[in-house]
């Protein structure tokens, strides 16, 4: 990844709309509400426009577009007027990565069958190389898109500092964060909303990224700075625990505690000047001025 800030960036909105696929989950929806900010035209997959979550959509600006992702014949007719697409596929439903591996050979080869100008895939850092399942499911779809012959980009987050919603709340009241991590290992993350800001960016500078992989990290604080910014201490819980509870999430924090992302978060900050990069602190500082928010749940790790 070039260390060096870009030039001038060509409007992200050129190229018309882009077909966001997991536009009401959570972080597929932040990249449609990111690229509706950044003046970028959105049409947005969803299973049932009269859901509560497609209906704000909507309202925000984007188009629906019925469609699922187990249904390909629905991809194809949804990709077949856009150019470009930002895919994102979940390994956290009932048949977990297995199920995740088909949903990306099913959108890739949608984007075969209507020559497609350009995939965004939405992975994960450390793909390929860390012995977690939903990255090992990730890297599968990877190679497939790499083998294919849709120009893509694989636009790659760390944690999201979402992940700590839940625990942030319930730290306001106990004074403890619990995070399964020694307190000193940083923790390379990125806010869903400097994510969407990314993905804007990316979509403004198609050849500096067509068949390129992006990492992506906004800040590395520590679990101990993490704990602080919510005026509470860390607690360092046991990986057993995790293990027990999701055998995945297990194998996740084990390879955070060593070696971890490895992203150099300085880098990709001035690489995309264009995002208002958030600091966790900051984040964290919202979350406590706004009394504490509701977890988002497993869905959003990265």
């Amino acid at each position: 990844m070039s260390s060096s800030p870009a030039p001038s960036s060509p409007d992200p909105a050129a190229g018309g709309p882009v077909l966001v696929l997991g536009a009401t989950g959570t972080q597929g929806g932040a990249v449609a509400h990111a690229l509706l900010g950044a003046g970028v035209g959105v049409r947005a997959l969803v299973r049932d426009p009269a859901s509560a979550r497609a209906a704000a959509l909507a309202d925000a600006g984007a188009e629906l577009v019925r469609g699922d992702l187990t249904d390909e014949a629905s991809l194809e007719r949804a990709f077949a007027d856009v150019g470009r697409v930002y895919a994102v596929t979940t390994p956290f439903g009932p048949d977990g990565a297995a199920a995740e591996v088909e949903q990306g050979a099913a959108i890739v080869r949608a984007a075969e069958a209507v020559g497609l100008d350009w995939l965004l895939l939405a992975s994960v850092a450390s793909a390929g190389r860390a012995p977690v399942p939903h990255f090992e499911s990730k890297a599968r779809i990877e190679a497939a898109l790499r083998a294919s012959d849709v120009p893509w980009t694989v636009i790659a987050p760390s944690y999201f500092y979402e992940n700590v919603l839940g625990a942030a709340r319930d730290a306001a009241a106990s004074g403890e964060l619990p995070l399964p991590l020694p307190s000193d290992v940083p923790l390379h993350q990125v806010a869903l909303a400097d994510l969407g800001g990314v993905v804007a960016a990316v979509l403004g500078r198609r050849d500096e990224h067509l068949g390129h992989r992006v990492e992506v990290a906004g800040d590395a604080p520590t679990p101990a700075e993490m704990a602080a910014a919510f005026g509470a201490h860390h607690v360092w819980t046991s990986l057993d625990e995790v293990r027990a509870r999701s055998a995945d999430l297990g194998a996740m924090y084990t390879f955070l505690t060593d070696p971890g992302y490895g992203i150099d978060v300085a880098a990709v900050r001035a690489r995309y000047p264009e995002v208002e990069w958030t600091r966790f602190a900051d984040w964290a500082a919202g979350v406590v001025g706004d009394g504490g928010a509701p977890g988002t749940g497993a869905g959003t790790t990265a």
